[in-house]
């Protein structure tokens, strides 16, 4: 009775370990021990793939003022780091959709690579997207009478806060929680969240546990056929991890663990094997530190080969950084543009190749906007942001969202520029999960406050997607 109580004792330890979105790849993978019944060969696949751009991307030099008069504003207010109006030219967007008083943005010209998908209706602009608790007003945000997400612009909170409507320390994201309700009709459950950028809460799901992965494939327990450079020393390991041979309860409990750690190794690294070859290349990044390029070259990977893996349902996060831009704005943050559209650029057209681009939305993602007002050659932390979707399903080609007035110190600001979000988290969350698959009964298990905005000015659902 006793073995059998401290089995069940040490098995609620390790899934609570998973959840806390702390673990190492490698106790991830341990933990993955729910396993859904065999899907077969999937006919409704979908994808949705979370870019989180970590440190706060700079909105006002990503989505750019170009019409005189506003154009006048923003250059006002960053002299230093605004861009030329004139460099602008070639990236104005046309929406089909215009905006009221003439507003026009452009794209910063780094990411022209994106103005085709634009033009085609494959990408679509969220507008003053950030974190909300309710939809909140100046008025109401200067009385401090309306709830606020905790610890504004503070990085780490903001971060969990976008990934899992909760502060640092949430024990689940809502990536994690959509495939908490997808993950039975995957022939492996845990291939439903996958990862290839280290851990995240967002990935993190009540029961679904985010399976890791590197640009390079799955992480193995004992990837070589050797130890120390003994294979019967190799051996021996792989038969402690599977627990060859015991009685014991506990080590048995932890074999069981760790057969289907390895199992799901060799099952992701032979379908990976497999893989179709495709002609889009992935540019060397223009800032070597990222990787995002070959991580969502190994996400399409992954996708090209889900029904050998019985995947319907696959939500996966990718990342990249440095975006904390306090200073250097106009040197380095044109790199970090770049590395993000040469890589959505060449995954949406791996997509294409594989013939899955209706079938797969990705969206960007980031701690916060910043300030419209500049800091000698940079810019500090703010709130509301812009924000990119794209895919074949997407209703691109426009802006959603309510256009803010960026000034500094105007009507929807909260000083020095930093933009009161009127495009919730929620919602931008819930549009997607719509298109993925959850019903409007089951929503608020997904995003718990999205209640909040029934009735509200742009609803529940967005509708770019």
């Amino acid at each position: 009775m006793t073995d059998d109580v401290s089995r069940r004792a040490f098995l609620k330890r390790a899934s609570a370990l998973s959840l806390a979105g702390v673990a190492t790849p490698l106790v991830t993978t341990l933990a993955a021990i729910g396993e859904a019944a065999a899907a077969g060969t999937p006919s409704d696949y979908k994808a949705m793939v979370c870019v989180f751009l970590y440190g706060g991307n700079d909105y006002a030099n990503t989505l750019v003022p170009y019409d005189n008069a506003r154009y006048a504003t923003y250059q006002s207010n960053r002299s230093a780091i605004a861009l030329a109006q004139a460099s602008l030219t070639p990236t104005v967007l046309n929406p089909s959709v215009a905006l009221a008083g003439g507003a026009q943005y452009a794209l910063a010209p780094p990411l022209a690579p994106l103005l085709p998908l634009f033009n085609a209706g494959k990408l679509a602009v969220a507008l003053n997207l950030g974190t909300l608790v309710q939809p909140t007003t100046k008025a109401q945000y200067l009385a401090n009478n309306v709830p606020l997400p905790p610890k504004l612009l503070s990085h780490n909170d903001q971060q969990s806060y976008f990934q899992a409507s909760s502060p640092e320390g949430a024990t689940s994201g809502w990536g994690g929680r959509i495939g908490d309700l997808f993950q039975a009709g995957n022939g492996t459950a845990t291939t439903t969240c996958m990862n290839v950028s280290g851990n995240a809460v967002f990935l993190t799901g009540k029961a679904a546990v985010q399976y890791s992965v590197t640009p390079s494939g799955p992480i193995g327990l004992t990837a070589r056929t050797t130890l120390q450079g003994s294979a019967a020393a190799s051996t021996m390991l792989q038969n402690l991890l599977r627990g060859a041979g015991t009685a014991h309860l506990m080590e048995a409990a932890v074999g069981q663990i760790g057969t289907r750690a390895l199992d799901l190794y060799a099952q992701v690294s032979g379908a990976l094997a497999q893989a179709p070859a495709t002609t889009t290349i992935f540019p060397a990044a223009a800032d070597p530190s990222s990787s995002l390029g070959a991580q969502l070259a190994m996400v399409a990977k992954l996708i090209s080969v889900s029904s050998q893996l019985g995947a319907k349902r696959q939500v996966f996060f990718v990342s990249t950084g440095r975006f904390d831009n306090h200073d250097e704005i106009p040197t380095l943050h044109p790199l970090l543009q770049q590395n993000v559209a040469d890589a959505l650029r060449a995954f949406h057209d791996t997509t294409v190749e594989l013939g899955v681009s209706n079938q797969v939305t990705t969206f960007t993602a980031s701690d916060f906007g910043r300030a419209l007002t500049s800091n000698d050659d940079g810019s500090d932390h703010g709130w509301g942001s812009m924000h990119f979707v794209m895919g074949g399903a997407v209703k691109g080609g426009r802006y959603y969202g309510i256009n803010p007035v960026i000034m500094n110190n105007g009507p929807d600001d909260i000083g020095q520029g930093r933009l009161i979000p009127t495009m919730s988290v929620d919602q931008y969350a819930a549009t997607l999960a719509s298109w993925f698959g959850v019903p409007d009964s089951r929503m608020a298990e997904i995003v718990p406050n999205i209640g909040n905005y029934v009735g509200s000015t742009l609803g529940t659902n967005i509708g770019f997607v």
